[in-house]
């Protein structure tokens, strides 16, 4: 996939595609999925993503940690190196939007209530005794959830930018939102994996909310920046909130206009 943005030079200090700055924690998060991937290949090593990788476990034996550590470890086939290719374009840009703080808290966010959302799908189809995948998941690991993460929030925060799908046929960046559920859907279609399909479901949602809750899509063009002011804004107004009922602060409102008189304290 390729894009075309509205202006010629992106807001975020270096556009879409592989030019431009490579920000080290979107090499790091490449990094640790290319680690993991190979991880699976030796027999000494492959415990460690089966451990940490998303499985019926998380709600079965209480292994909770997979809800957060799933999305870090590789997965796939020939097409992997693919995946990281298109995951790192994605990723840059939503990176240079959103700075260190905020990019880690929408991958947070997105992932683990995605993985909540497949986990009590999963287990709500075992209480029914319904099986409809003999391996659950599969469609959500690794770098296919961070995919569906990082592409649903460029296509919010970049609406009117062109996306070339399969780098041949333009379609406007939103459409992207439904472009990954209908690609979801298909890989259920094969796999039989319904907790993996609304866990995609819900990264894409949850990815949008996170962009669109401020705001950042209003005049079309506004980045991922303008977003990450606005949370920050959002959140200092919240700690200042909280330090003012804490200490039992009263804001008194100021009297306006020329018929105010004044105290004999007043010079």
């Amino acid at each position: 996939m390729v894009t075309r943005n509205p202006y010629s030079r992106g807001p975020m200090g270096g556009g879409f595609g592989l030019a431009g700055p490579i920000p080290r924690d979107v090499v790091i998060l490449l990094g640790v999925l290319f680690v993991t991937f190979a991880l699976r290949f030796f027999e000494s090593t492959k415990i460690v993503p089966e451990v940490l990788e998303l499985t019926s476990r998380t709600w079965r034996a209480g292994w909770v940690w997979q809800l957060a550590t799933y999305p870090f470890i590789g997965v796939g086939g020939l097409l992997f190196l693919l995946d990281l290719l298109i995951l790192f374009m994605f990723a840059r840009d939503v990176y240079l939007g959103l700075y260190r703080k905020h990019f880690w808290r929408l991958i947070l966010w997105s992932s683990i209530g995605a993985a909540l959302v497949a986990v009590a799908v999963d287990a709500l189809l075992h209480l029914a005794e319904l099986r409809w995948s003999p391996e659950p998941y599969v469609i959500m690991q690794g770098q296919w959830i961070l995919l569906a993460i990082m592409i649903a929030a460029f296509a919010t925060a970049h609406r009117d930018a062109t996306i070339y799908l399969m780098f041949i046929l333009p379609i406007p960046a939103f459409w992207m939102l439904g472009v990954e559920i209908a690609f979801a859907f298909v890989a259920f279609l094969f796999t039989k994996d319904l907790p993996g399909f609304f866990g995609i479901c819900a990264a894409v949602g949850l990815s949008y909310l996170y962009v669109r809750s401020n705001g950042s899509l209003r005049g079309g063009r506004r980045s991922l920046r303008e977003m990450r002011l606005r949370l920050e804004k959002w959140w200092i107004e919240r700690k200042l909130d909280r330090a003012r009922r804490k200490r039992g602060f009263k804001v008194i409102p100021g009297d306006k206009g020329p018929n105010v008189r004044k105290g004999p304290w007043v010079n």
